[in-house]
């Protein structure tokens, strides 16, 4: 069961970037779960989040069971790195809320996703002394450019369940540090996550994950309340929300890290505000802006870029000195 996501050596670089795109277009499809969910239950999106996580990690362990001792000796092999990752992957998210209510969605999405790959791009090059090629920069540029055409459509500023507390002026400065800090450690989380799946395989890497970042979120959830009247439509959005849109796109996530550098897996996830702004238009009704369509047509033009490099590099030797993609 452990094994059905695994990466085969001859798949190269374009499997990577497939998965990679699963999990980007998954992620994208909890925006309207969550509009649903929160409608027909009043929680709120870190309470919602919180479930999110523990179904994902339920969903997890009782596929994992039969391999419970090999998911005990990952986390005895580096629990550092595996405490990290999870408390990483529940603060991100955390912050991004926080971001959410405090500026808006359009400002945390911008600031948050954007600043991930500019980031990790910056690490790469002080870490490898190696510039990026010119076809990534144009790409990153490009799924940038995108981004903020896409959620400028959102910039009436929807918030979550909570007021925004103290003047206008203080509450947007102390989101714009939320979605700054939410961007930092979603690129941390990713590098370390990339270092950390050479050695977990990603499934159990996923497993640990979700039940540690299900554990760090429960506090803040709690003390918000967790507590809803039970019927199927939620229960079950809840669920989806936990084993598709994170048990399994985490799993894709990491799979697909273990072949592509950060800097391009960032990139490729930003098919997640693509996928739920056409989710929107499709499902809830909003119409479709111009901004929509050309910052879509922009990120897909940066994933194909990606994909095409991608494959290229497989396809031949790295020049002396230099990485190729796949590393």
């Amino acid at each position: 069961m452990f094994s059905f996501l695994s990466t085969n050596a001859s798949a190269g670089a374009r499997l990577s970037l497939l998965q990679l795109s699963i999990a980007g277009v998954l992620w994208g499809t909890a925006g309207v779960v969550v509009q649903v969910v929160a409608a027909r239950t009043g929680l709120g999106a870190v309470q919602i989040g919180f479930y999110r996580l523990l179904f994902a990690a339920g969903t997890m362990l009782l596929l994992g069971l039969p391999a419970r001792r090999q998911i005990w000796a990952a986390f005895r092999s580096a629990p550092g790195a595996v405490i990290t990752a999870g408390v990483g992957l529940a603060a991100y998210q955390a912050l991004y809320f926080v971001a959410v209510r405090l500026t808006g969605v359009s400002i945390a999405t911008v600031v948050s996703l954007g600043l991930a790959p500019v980031l990790l791009s910056a690490w790469e090059t002080i870490r490898t002394r190696q510039r990026p090629g010119n076809a990534e920069l144009g790409a990153s540029a490009a799924a940038i450019i995108g981004l903020v055409l896409i959620s400028s459509v959102t910039a009436d500023g929807a918030t979550t369940d909570d007021s925004a507390t103290g003047s206008g002026m203080t509450a947007a400065g102390l989101g714009l540090l939320a979605a700054i800090a939410s961007g930092t450690v979603y690129a941390a989380s990713t590098a370390l996550s990339r270092r950390t799946t050479q050695g977990v395989p990603p499934l159990i890497l996923t497993t640990l994950s979700c039940t540690i970042g299900a554990i760090a979120l429960a506090p803040i959830a709690v003390a918000r309340g967790v507590a809803f009247a039970p019927s199927f439509q939620p229960i079950a959005l809840l669920g989806y929300l936990g084993a598709i849109t994170t048990a399994l796109a985490y799993a894709c996530f990491y799979t697909g890290l273990r072949h592509t550098s950060g800097s391009v897996a960032v990139v490729v996830t930003l098919l997640e505000p693509l996928t739920a702004a056409l989710l929107a238009v499709l499902l809830i009704g909003e119409p479709l802006a111009l901004p929509t369509i050309v910052g879509g047509l922009l990120l897909l033009g940066a994933v194909t870029t990606l994909y095409l490099g991608a494959g290229r590099s497989a396809e031949a030797p790295a020049p002396s000195g230099q990485p190729a993609l796949t590393e």
